[in-house]
């Protein structure tokens, strides 16, 4: 079964998930002080659902999922899904935050598509040694969503999200990562590097890989590590960061470059 997507940074369901980021730590504050100054002002804190549900519903009707709602009103799904279902009252804010959302097709940033193409891009930066731990602050995602993400876990996927993956993918493709525990992980998973795809955003598409499955062995381990440091050389790295990176002797990151280079 699936896990619940964390939400969003710049939320306060983020703030109640455990982040202490500024921007969802100012997300909490501000319902906090709405909320206070209502009861200073004697304001009702709910509502009858009859007008937002139907609004919703409308919504619906014109394409929009349950999710996508939730995401333009800045609330948890499960709050749409219970007023859909019948819940009686709504917190106030919570109505206006719906009703405020016009009625027609949902806007491209919240609309869902095939996670294929963002899949391939977030294992092809891990296979080229960059982490999901350092991926994730530059795509605005928790490690663990991105994470779940790369696995598959997810039938589709925001079109923000896939269009920032996308860019970040352009500017970090030809570059490698820092990580070797990155591309260990890669390699145990079987994530191809973007040298491998013709057509990352093809379903069809079959990679360009004559790579084996299961574990490799003593010969393919070593084989693997030579085709890294090479990858790394033809970048400009130098030795000793070489040798840092995948944890290697700096001597023998030397006497390995130079028999390649001789062997060439």
């Amino acid at each position: 079964m699936s896990q619940r997507p964390l939400p969003d940074h710049g939320t306060r369901a983020c703030y109640l998930r455990g982040c202490r980021r500024t921007e969802c730590s100012t997300a909490h504050y501000r319902y906090m002080k709405r909320r206070r100054l209502d009861a200073l002002a004697g304001k009702p804190r709910r509502t009858p659902a009859v007008q937002t549900r139907a609004h919703a519903e409308r919504l619906r009707a014109a394409g929009w999922s349950q999710a996508q709602i939730a995401r333009a009103a800045d609330i948890h799904h499960r709050i749409i899904s219970a007023i859909i279902a019948g819940q009686p009252t709504v917190a106030r804010h919570t109505a206006l935050a719906i009703l405020t959302i016009s009625i027609g097709p949902p806007p491209a940033d919240l609309r869902d598509t095939d996670p294929t193409g963002t899949i391939r891009r977030v294992r092809a930066l891990v296979a080229i040694g960059w982490p999901l731990a350092q991926l994730a602050p530059q795509l605005g995602l928790h490690q663990s969503a991105l994470g779940r993400l790369a696995r598959g876990h997810h039938p589709m996927v925001r079109a923000a999200t896939a269009e920032r993956v996308a860019r970040e993918y352009r500017r970090l493709a030809r570059i490698p990562g820092p990580s070797t525990h990155a591309r260990s992980i890669a390699r145990r998973n079987g994530w191809l590097s973007p040298m491998a795809w013709d057509d990352i955003d093809d379903p069809d598409t079959q990679p360009e890989t004559d790579m084996q499955s299961g574990p490799l062995n003593r010969n393919q381990q070593g084989a693997a590590r030579r085709e890294e440091i090479v990858h790394l050389v033809e970048f400009g790295i130098s030795e000793g960061e070489i040798a840092a990176r995948l944890g290697m002797a700096p001597a023998y990151v030397h006497d390995l470059i130079h028999s390649l280079r001789k062997a060439a």
